[in-house]
């Protein structure tokens, strides 16, 4: 485990929510505009990137270079910057850009700090239309908003019959996966798509039981692993192996639904 000094732990909550604060100022400043474009990344899907998304990295990579010079970049848009202080921060300036275009207020962005071993070690699911932002990681737990400040804490153990499972797309990876994400969601009592990085946030608010998705890239998963940690749960990849490489992803409120939902994955 790495062992974060106090001095540096207020450094980095502060450059973190310093990049969130200049994501918000650029993805508000083209969020329901008519005018705005989208490209696609993939020639096989629609996978769009907005001149948002980059603008919003851009401010981002502006801000950590001001603060967290020594330190790596990892982002959606632009790649990898080589650091040397052994952190890596992992940006995805719009999370949920086909919600985003689309005007729906449940994208977000994601900005989180991993140390030397590659875990992230803080957190930031930001929505800034709403106005609300989680944290988590380095001894904070919290969500401020329109309802104020509160602590992020996950539900408690329930049976998967009684349990509400989110996921982004209807078409949850492979066949396979679908195939697998199904029989999670025949036992769940409720199933719910789209949210995109707003289901992880669920989980940490203790509204949600779980999320389950397939197809992640690590500027995916690190922001949404740092705030439910903190928040009690867990986020793990279907076998229960480290997640923050991305690909299969299982977020759960707590060990019992996560074994639950683990076991039918695996069937």
């Amino acid at each position: 485990m790495t062992v974060i000094p106090d001095d540096l732990k207020a450094a980095l909550i502060a450059a973190a929510h310093a990049a969130a604060d200049v994501a918000r100022v650029e993805t508000l400043a083209y969020f329901r505009r008519s005018d705005l474009e989208a490209a696609t990344k993939e020639d096989h899907r629609f996978d769009p990137v907005t001149e948002a998304d980059r603008a919003a990295e851009r401010a981002m990579r502006a801000v950590l270079a001001r603060l967290r010079p020594e330190d790596a970049i990892l982002g959606e848009e632009y790649g990898r910057s080589e650091g040397t202080s052994g952190l890596t921060w992992v940006l995805d300036p719009i999370d949920g850009t086909r919600g985003y275009i689309s005007g729906t207020p449940v994208w977000g962005v994601l900005v989180s700090v991993a140390g030397p071993d590659g875990h992230p070690l803080f957190g930031l699911i930001d929505q800034p239309y709403i106005g609300e932002r989680f944290a988590g990681g380095l001894g904070v737990a919290e969500v401020t908003g329109p309802l104020g400040r509160q602590t992020l804490a996950c539900r408690a153990a329930r049976p998967l019959s009684g349990a509400t499972l989110f996921t982004t797309f209807p078409e949850v990876g492979t066949p396979a996966d679908a195939g697998a994400f199904a029989r999670v969601s025949r036992a769940a009592r409720l199933t719910r798509y789209g949210a995109d990085c707003y289901a992880y946030a669920l989980v940490a608010a203790g509204q949600i039981d779980l999320v389950i998705e397939a197809g992640l890239q690590p500027y995916d998963i690190h922001a949404p692993i740092a705030v439910i940690e903190a928040a009690g749960g867990l986020v793990t990849d279907w076998q229960g192996g480290p997640a923050r490489d991305g690909g299969r992803v299982l977020a759960a409120a707590n060990a019992a639904i996560h074994g639950e939902a683990m076991a039918l994955l695996n069937a």
